[in-house]
């Protein structure tokens, strides 16, 4: 049975790590973490499956511990850039803001609109060396800016 929920959860993990891949690496680890205690006998079942429960529904549920997250970021697009940026509030309500105000209908798939949209983030990070691209690909799995 513990295979079956490990699985289900990995599963999970897969699916939605483009969503915010900081967060579900984090999420990934914390499992593993368990799988290896559970293999090493170092915790007993019941104790595992009340640890798992826990991981479970901060997989499912990923939005409902808004206290780790400062105030200002209040949607999960914003949670996921801040994740993603360093935990860099500014930066990640920035471009929030330059994505809202810059994507155009149907911009996804669209080469000239996803390069404008790209344009905006490189000004939104000023001096700072992140991988626009990669930035794009976390925005593009947001239901928020579809």
């Amino acid at each position: 049975m513990a295979y079956t929920i490990e699985n289900n959860l990995r599963k999970i993990i897969t699916s939605e790590s483009p969503v915010n891949p900081k967060y579900y690496d984090k999420m990934s680890k914390l499992l593993d973490a368990l799988i290896a205690q559970r293999r090493q006998q170092a915790i007993d079942y019941h104790e595992y499956l009340e640890k798992v429960k826990q991981l479970a529904q901060q997989i499912l549920e990923p939005n409902k511990n808004f206290s780790a997250y400062p105030e200002s970021l209040d949607t999960a697009g914003k949670r996921s850039l801040y994740d993603n940026l360093g935990k860099d509030e500014d930066l990640a309500l920035a471009i929030d803001n330059a994505v809202r105000y810059t994507k155009k209908e149907g911009w996804i798939g669209n080469r000239f609109k996803e390069r404008e949209l790209e344009i905006e983030i490189k000004k939104s990070m000023g001096d700072r060396s992140l991988n626009v691209k990669d930035i794009l690909e976390i925005v593009k799995n947001q239901d928020e800016y579809k």
